[in-house]
């Protein structure tokens, strides 16, 4: 007799269901988090399981990865195709979320969530560092130009990452006429410092990790590409096989317009923003890198100029980051290069 089972992970605690084919309720228990305790569980109280389903969250990853090691059938779905069929329960708990979670691994009738590598965690770990140390750095920055401001003491602007030190020397000639502003500077100067040679040092980490991995070096070859839209794109995607057509990426990552249509009502509305947005963030930073930065000529980039003038710059950056995203998914589906094209003659 085949069994399903359902589980409702919380921090602590899992509410598991075993229901049959026929969709009777054979078992509820709650038992802590543990791989182990769950796997064991299962052995005991569903010996012919033929699927376990739990909902995509923070704890999905890590626990996906540990029961498919002892050989349970698990399965990550979509948590918020899930939230549709069980917010029809009356009563909401988490041993009637078990059960209708139970009921779904029954019917077949949820959306699979796809569990990136450690690899490319690791890799999107300290993308987000690295990202979470300029944003501190930034709001460092903003907070010490708005304190300076109340004294009549306005910062110049520091353009280049190199010229850091150029800010902390404006803080320090600030503090040298103040005691309170003399205690400010020796306290967020140390600090300030640490943040950017932090980042910094994470940065050089990518750029190297990025140039001895080949598939890294073949999406840089796209213009306006860097060593960070690169391996972000790699850890995100993790696996290229899992989209059939590669303009099914741009849907992916939240970059194509969303669609109402019902009856005699068709809107086409903004982008959807789903999926990655630090990765969305980063392939919109390439598309304006692409439009401003890049001079060589490529058709890529002579679209994406003839769009501008059509549509306006922003709404051409995000079609752009678009179109750069398809093109990375197709040099790493067919193992090529980005192919440059020569100048049309004038």
């Amino acid at each position: 007799m085949s069994h399903y089972v359902g589980l409702d992970v919380s921090l602590k605690e899992v509410s598991v269901c075993v229901v049959d084919a026929e969709g009777t309720v054979l078992h509820r228990a709650s038992i802590p988090t543990e791989p182990d305790t769950i796997a064991e569980y299962i052995s005991r109280r569903a010996p012919d399981v033929e699927r376990v389903v739990h909902e995509s969250g923070i704890m999905a990853t890590w626990l996906t990865r540990e029961l498919a090691r002892r050989a349970v059938p698990i399965t990550c779905i979509d948590a918020r195709m899930a939230h549709k069929a069980l917010s029809a329960r009356l009563n909401k708990s988490d041993k009637a979320d078990a059960e209708g979670l139970a009921q779904l691994a029954r019917t077949g009738w949820f959306t699979e969530v796809h569990i990136r590598s450690e690899a490319s965690d690791r890799v999107r770990a300290l993308v987000a560092a690295r990202e979470r140390l300029i944003r501190m750095r930034k709001d460092l920055e903003a907070h010490i130009r708005g304190v300076l401001k109340t004294f009549g003491i306005r910062m110049g602007p520091v353009l280049r990452a190199h010229y850091r030190q150029g800010f902390r020397d404006q803080l320090a000639e600030a503090g040298s006429c103040d005691p309170m502003l003399e205690l400010l500077a020796q306290t967020m100067i140390p600090i300030h410092k640490k943040l950017c040679a932090s980042a910094e040092m994470l940065g050089d980490e990518l750029i190297h990790v990025a140039k001895q991995n080949p598939l890294a070096r073949r999406l840089m070859t796209v213009p306006g590409v860097g060593p960070l839209v690169a391996l972000n794109f790699i850890a995100t995607i993790d696996d290229a096989s899992r989209f059939r057509r590669s303009r099914d990426v741009g849907a992916f990552l939240g970059l194509t317009p969303r669609r109402y249509q019902s009856g005699e009502i068709d809107r086409t509305g903004r982008i959807s923003k789903c999926g990655d947005a630090e990765m969305r963030r980063l392939l919109v930073s390439a598309a304006t890198s692409l439009m401003t930065q890049v001079r060589r000529f490529s058709a890529l980039k002579s679209w994406a100029i003839r769009l501008s003038t059509r549509k306006g710059f922003k709404k051409a950056a995000v079609a752009t980051a678009r179109k750069i995203a398809v093109i990375l998914h197709a040099i790493w589906r067919d193992g090529t290069d980005f192919n440059w094209t020569k100048e049309p003659a004038s």
